[in-house]
């Protein structure tokens, strides 16, 4: 059986639901194992021992969140070489734009010769002040309801060994 992980970091909880909503769609599609982690727990025989991934993380002072960027720098060089060709796709929790996290994030992907299987996609939850940034985020169900496609379209293509 193929295992999809999903790996993902939430300060002010936006980008967890993206992920839980990724989560709920990979275990509807089922044929799947999906391990769920946080970045901050994940290590690089969690990349290795997967076959793919969905990474998650917010967009934080134009890149992407520190924690999420220290699983990358934790597990980058053991994983390198070893992950080739592996599909993954990502979900970007910004205040307004997102694209600088996007880049960042892919370009380690690039570097780990990952195979990007759809879009990265950036959910705007429009926090401008202070207070909006601080405050717990409420994802909307539109943007929920395209993180589970997201994560059913990752467990049916490892199913069907598509990617």
């Amino acid at each position: 059986m193929k295992t999809l992980a999903i790996i993902w970091y939430s300060w002010t909880g936006g980008s967890r639901q993206l992920a839980e909503a990724a989560r709920e769609g990979a275990l509807e599609a089922g044929g799947v194992d999906v391990r769920f982690l946080a970045a901050e727990n994940a290590q690089s025989s969690d990349l290795l021992e997967c076959d793919g991934y969905i990474f998650a993380c917010p967009e934080n002072l134009a890149a992407i969140a520190g924690v999420m960027k220290a699983f990358f720098d934790r597990t980058y060089y053991d994983a390198l070489g070893r992950i080739e060709g592996r599909p993954y796709t990502a979900l970007i929790c910004a205040g307004s734009d997102g694209t600088n996290a996007r880049a960042q994030l892919e370009r380690i992907c690039t570097g780990w010769r990952l195979k990007r299987v759809a879009d990265t996609r950036i959910v705007n939850v429009g926090a401008q002040t202070r207070e909006e940034i601080l405050a717990q985020k409420v994802i909307g169900e539109a943007d929920l309801a395209a993180a589970r496609e997201l994560g059913a379209m990752m467990a049916a293509g490892l199913e069907m060994g598509v990617f």
